[in-house]
């Protein structure tokens, strides 16, 4: 996981952690459930952790916050002491972006790697995946970002073919450090998966990279709380012919997630992810859609979303609808890595190879596009286990 010591990851590796003590449900996790858990999927007892961060500071204090957010339960915390350990003790430096030089808290071996080539990064980061495999025994390492928000950079014409995109390595070529991450992943012959709003695989030359090697990679952007709701909802306007006239929202976050987005360059691609999906489920270009974040430090790991519809029916009578979405922005985003982690492992398993377009619903900016209607997404993930079903 990269990330490895932030709120979602601490949540993933203390859920493993209680699932496998028989102290947790497996709620919030759809592989679990039917038809999806008669797939061979990779058993949760299976699922061995690392990663790569740039924090210092350790896991546990990170669950220790969690704990008083009232998000982890402080018996699962305790009993998966040991697992936690474990997992820290694994954790590797990571990389840095432009953003995150000078950051107070930055682990040593980390900051001092900001100033390295790419290629020099990509090549550490590629032997740590190795040794992790090698240290571990595992028979697959699917690689997770998980990492914060990145600045929005201009895109660069190596981004676009992968011969130009690996001569600019060894140049002066700029890359996000997500897609430095992805490319060491799909070298090393991982599958790849980006829960975040960063470029990751996304760019040209790493989808073809990721048909070069015969691995499949997926996201953009973990769709959890709003917009969840959004690509939910947006479908029965559109399939009741109302006329949907306004979408106002506005989200307050409390966590790590929230403080990045103070940065309006990080804030602006969060945002377009949230509500692109409305335009495309609506196909009104007239529909006014607006979408704000703030940072509300003493909210800790939560969210809220408020949401108002405006909408017009029959004889134009205007209505509206009304929502709040409170939720705990870890707790909601840990069992989806966990199910994302097993489906690509199963589609490498599977011989499958570039984007996985069964995972569109996990997303707010599917790399495979098509429908942004959740139930449709949903369709098609339920068709896919369906067929690989035994």
């Amino acid at each position: 996981m990269i990330g490895a010591r932030g709120a979602i990851s601490t949540c993933v590796a203390y859920g493993l952690s209680g699932l496998r003590q028989g102290l947790l449900e497996p709620v919030g996790l759809t592989t679990e459930c039917s038809p999806l858990n008669r797939m061979d999927l990779a058993g949760i007892d299976a699922i061995v952790l690392g990663g790569h961060e740039i924090a210092e500071a350790g896991s546990t204090a990170v669950a220790g916050e969690l704990v008083r957010a009232g998000v982890l339960p402080a018996e699962v915390v305790a009993a998966g002491s040991g697992d936690a350990a474990a997992f820290d003790a694994s954790i590797r430096p990571g990389i840095l972006d432009l953003a995150e030089v000078g950051r107070a808290d930055l682990d040593p071996a980390a900051a001092s790697m900001g100033g390295a080539s790419p290629r020099a990064k990509v090549d550490r980061l590629r032997e740590d995946i190795e040794s992790f495999r090698r240290e571990t025994g595992v028979g697959r390492v699917v690689v997770v970002y998980l990492a914060s928000a990145e600045p929005a950079i201009e895109e660069s014409p190596h981004w676009n073919d992968l011969a130009a995109f690996e001569k600019a390595l060894d140049g002066e070529g700029e890359f996000p450090a997500s897609s430095l991450y992805a490319y060491s992943a799909l070298t090393a012959g991982c599958p790849f998966v980006n829960f975040t709003p960063n470029h990751g695989s996304s760019i040209e030359a790493l989808r073809q990279l990721a048909i070069e090697r015969g691995l499949p990679h997926c996201g953009n952007d973990g769709k959890t709380g709003e917009t969840l709701l959004k690509t939910a909802l947006a479908p029965m306007f559109q399939k009741r012919a109302l006329r949907v006239l306004a979408w106002q929202g506005y989200n307050m976050l409390g966590n790590r997630d929230g403080e990045t987005l103070r940065d309006p360059l990080r804030r602006a691609k969060k945002c377009r992810n949230k509500d692109a999906p409305l335009h495309q489920i609506l196909g009104d270009d007239r529909t006014h859609t607006q979408v704000g974040i703030d940072f509300v430090p003493s909210l800790h790991d939560w969210k809220t979303a408020m949401d108002f519809v405006h909408f017009e029916g029959f004889l134009g009578a205007k209505m509206s609808l009304q929502f709040t979405w409170a939720g705990s922005d870890s707790a909601l985003a840990a069992p989806l890595v966990i199910d994302l982690v097993r489906l690509a492992e199963f589609a490498a398993r599977k011989g499958e190879s570039g984007e996985m377009p069964q995972t569109a619903c996990f997303f707010k900016s599917p790399l495979a596009g098509g429908s942004h209607d959740f139930h449709e997404q949903h369709r098609e993930l339920v068709k896919y286990a369906l067929k690989h079903a035994t």
